[in-house]
């Protein structure tokens, strides 16, 4: 089946990693579906892509840290009726802080979007993936998600979780001829770095991250990168 006929669904794909990931994939002839919660990001991003890439890219408004987004977000994917091949769950955000001080729902926001996001569009996307025996699945966890670190929150607790929804369901589909991959990245310069004394340099591009997940995908169906950590050369941030 040829790229053009299957799709990618990447959430949060206007900025940082899932931007650079939606121009990788559409650079290789994939349609890619995404979402955000910014319409005007939507349409830029919809914008740069079709003039560089001259490759179809559906859009759509919506927030994934509550259910019905989520929903919405589906739904819409399977309006576009194309197989879902891989799927990349990048959607997250970070409120640093520790545990015991940090502002009282900090936790559920971070949970809502860090996890349940990624659990409620997996489990809506992957029954067809199982039928076609076919597909990858791509969490972006982090190192967060192997070790706590000063100021992380309850940061570290949603990626914690994350990490551990993605190995369960790579038991679960193994045997269906879906793979499953965690993305276990350090510090990366994307827009949540805005504002920080640090010099470029010393992060990691989003690019590399992309670069990582498209390589990963291309092995053959009889190898899978279970875990991959990426940290900046210098170490983590």
């Amino acid at each position: 089946m040829h790229n053009s006929e299957r799709l990618v669904v990447i959430t949060g794909g206007t900025k940082g990693i899932g931007k650079a990931l939606v121009d990788r994939f559409a650079s290789e002839g994939w349609p890619v579906a995404t979402c955000s919660r910014n319409e005007s990001d939507l349409d830029a991003l919809r914008g740069e892509i079709s003039e560089k890439h001259k490759t179809l890219i559906h859009t759509f408004k919506a927030d994934l840290s509550k259910k019905e987004g989520v929903k919405d977000f589906v739904e819409f994917v399977q309006m576009i009726a194309k197989p879902v091949e891989i799927l990349v769950n990048n959607t997250g955000v970070f409120n640093p802080g520790p545990v015991l001080e940090e502002a009282d729902g900090a936790l559920e926001q971070m949970i809502d979007t860090n996890l349940y996001s990624a659990y409620h569009l997996t489990r809506a996307i992957v029954p067809a993936m199982k039928q076609n025996k076919s597909g990858h699945i791509f969490n972006l966890c982090s190192v967060a998600s192997l070790k706590a670190y000063p100021n992380g929150g309850s940061y570290s607790i949603s990626k914690f979780a994350l990490y551990g929804f993605s190995q369960a369901i790579r038991e679960e589909l193994k045997e269906f001829g879906v793979r499953v991959t965690s993305i276990l990245a350090g510090a990366v310069r994307t827009p949540s770095w805005d504002g920080v004394d640090i010099p470029d340099e010393r992060f990691m591009k989003p690019e590399d991250i992309a670069e990582t997940i498209y390589t990963s995908y291309r092995l053959s169906e009889r190898s899978v990168i279970e875990d991959v950590v990426l940290r900046p050369q210098l170490g983590d941030i």
